[in-house]
């Protein structure tokens, strides 16, 4: 039987269509076009602690076909972040290597920023010059982070929360609402077939020797995107093998494989429930008649209003990190807000039932806010979690939901399920109405006076060893660059191709497959990962980064706990100064 979309994840899509709000157009900010130009690249200015790498964000037009269908003028643009060793040469192609990287599901070019320049940094100690392009896809032309930006710039998370709740313009522009299901009908358009195009697209238009891209290039991505880079390179472009735009490719806690079987970990549905049910033309028919959403888009955790709140999130974590926070005081109650507060912060189903206490009982600083939602000792699920530290100032108890602490880690639980909910024992806060709750970063942990927290059998919540990631480097992540950290509206069709590979429709994209395996592949992986409960990969390098999450690989500091070098851009630096 083909796989395609089975009856249980139809009516699941049914739902979130459904409870997708309405919305009226909005204009997005990133969008306008230069007159007279098909290329803008600008530099970008962002504190960091690697001083060496130069960053730009680059737009380059790019209509899509008329077959797509009519979309926002800011959507004929491709987007991507290009970072380079600032002594180094400020023409790509003089570089001695540029690597592109596909980002995963619900994911911007902005989540790659540590390791693009630790990466190039590292690189440029051995004496090369490299680039590092993290690319956006079509769908973030659709995101407004007018009130982030605006917030950023004021240094005042109040005028985020302001422009996407209040109604307070910024600069004329008042935010119209998130897209519904009706406002983005050309998505229904746009899956792994347009997604690889792009990528082909913007390496000829930026790197037009095609030589040139098969001698220096090196393709890869995160997540999902390590899916998408095994399609391109089995993928054909008008007589082109994909692969031959590559000298080599990456995996940061993915796998170089067509097929989801190897990231058995992803956080979607469609890698959950069991294969059947709808085949692809009916998939496509679902989605053109707006049936199907034609993003991802659900009643809670995930959708363009949770994405764009951790953008608020990380906004005020940046410009105010130890100010006590009220950002859950000034979010409205709704639904998705509600139950997506109370899904990331109940310490058990019957709290989570109740309501009671909920996070607007606890005194918590914007770092702590962060660290919650994106913590691996807080946030529940293993695709969202980074390792930035801890919990401080207060009692701390286990977070026993959605799973209680001792079933959750049961060996008895499905490999899919212990994945999803990652290996570490999760901490909440205790008090509510109570101090307030700090946040320790990841490199004061053991710090002098610090106060170690341990779960219910006594382990340490977090130690030197499983914490990776600068809290304040996250943050500016996800609020101070030009493309974001979150994909507000990931398309449906995107996700549901892939799931659908053995497909005619979709099997006929892999022209080349010998594709995946005609270079050198380096894998690098997260010892706490998605990828690694299924055992190493088969084939390629491998490293193992020990205590990082799913996330970690992207956004792990350049300054360790062991004083030792980052080891997931140290070796992608490495395979780039020799890939053989």
């Amino acid at each position: 039987m083909r796989r395609g979309i089975t009856g249980s994840m139809f009516r699941l899509l049914v739902v979130a269509a459904s409870a997708a709000a309405a919305a009226v157009p909005v204009a997005p900010v990133a969008g306008a076009d230069p007159e007279g130009a098909d290329r803008v690249e600008t530099p970008v200015r962002i504190a960091s602690p690697v001083t060496s790498v130069d960053e730009s964000v680059v737009r380059v037009r790019v209509p899509l076909p008329d077959s797509v269908g009519a979309q926002p003028a800011a959507c004929d643009w491709l987007s991507y972040l290009r970072y380079r060793d600032a002594n180094g040469p400020s023409v790509a192609a003089e570089a001695d290597r540029i690597l592109i990287a596909q980002p995963g599901i619900l994911e911007g070019a902005g989540a790659f920023d540590s390791v693009a320049r630790n990466t190039v940094a590292a690189a440029a100690r051995r004496g090369e010059h490299i680039e590092f392009w993290a690319l956006d896809r079509r769908s973030n032309c659709l995101d407004d982070h007018t009130g982030v930006r605006a917030g950023l710039a004021a240094h005042n998370y109040d005028v985020a929360l302001d422009y996407y709740y209040h109604h307070r313009p910024v600069d004329g522009h008042t935010f119209a609402g998130f897209l519904g299901n009706d406002q983005v009908a050309w998505l229904a358009n746009v899956g792994i077939a347009q997604t690889i195009t792009d990528e082909y697209d913007l390496l000829v238009h930026e790197l037009p020797d095609p030589a040139l891209r098969e001698r220096k290039v090196l393709c890869g991505g995160h997540s999902l995107g390590g899916v998408v880079t095994a399609f391109f390179a089995d993928a054909d472009f008008g007589g082109t093998p994909g692969y031959r735009q590559c000298a080599g490719y990456f995996a940061l806690d993915t796998a170089i494989s067509p097929t989801l079987s190897a990231l058995s970990g992803l956080p979607s549905p469609w890698s959950i429930l069991p294969s059947g049910g709808l085949d692809y033309e009916a998939t496509q028919a679902a989605l053109r008649s707006g049936v199907a959403p034609r993003t991802l888009n659900l009643p809670v955790l995930i959708g363009p209003e949770t994405m764009t709140l951790l953008g608020i999130v990380g906004l005020a974590a940046d410009v105010d990190p130890d100010g006590q926070s009220h950002l859950a005081a000034a979010l409205p109650r709704t639904p998705n807000l509600d139950t997506t507060l109370r899904f990331l912060f109940s310490r058990d189903a019957t709290t989570f039932a109740a309501g009671s206490p909920s996070v607007r009982q606890f005194r918590l600083t914007n770092a702590a806010v962060l660290g919650a939602l994106m913590g691996n000792a807080s946030q529940p699920l293993a695709f969202l979690q980074t390792s930035p530290g801890f919990f401080d100032g207060g009692p701390v108890r286990d977070k026993d939901f959605p799973l209680p602490q001792d079933l959750a880690h049961n060996p008895a639980l499905t490999p899919l399920t212990r994945a999803a909910l990652g290996p570490d024992t999760l901490g909440i806060p205790d008090q509510p109405d109570g101090p307030l709750y700090t946040w320790r970063n990841y490199d004061r942990i053991t710090a002098p006076g610090a106060t170690v927290y341990r779960d219910s059998a006594g382990k340490p919540y977090a130690t030197p060893e499983t914490e990776v990631t600068d809290i304040g480097e996250l943050a500016r992540s996800l609020a101070a660059q030009p493309l974001p950290f979150t994909e507000d509206y990931f398309p449906t069709k995107l996700a549901t191709d892939i799931f659908q590979v053995d497909d005619p429709q979709i099997a006929r994209l892999l022209v080349h497959p010998e594709g995946v395996t005609a270079h050198p592949t380096i894998n690098l992986l997260g010892g706490s990962g998605l990828v690694i409960g299924n055992g190493p990969p088969r084939s390629g390098r491998l490293v193992i980064a020990p205590g990082y999450h799913h996330l970690d690989v992207l956004t792990a500091s350049a300054q360790q706990n062991n004083h030792r070098p980052e080891p997931i851009s140290t070796s992608l630096a490495d395979f780039a100064v020799d890939p053989r």
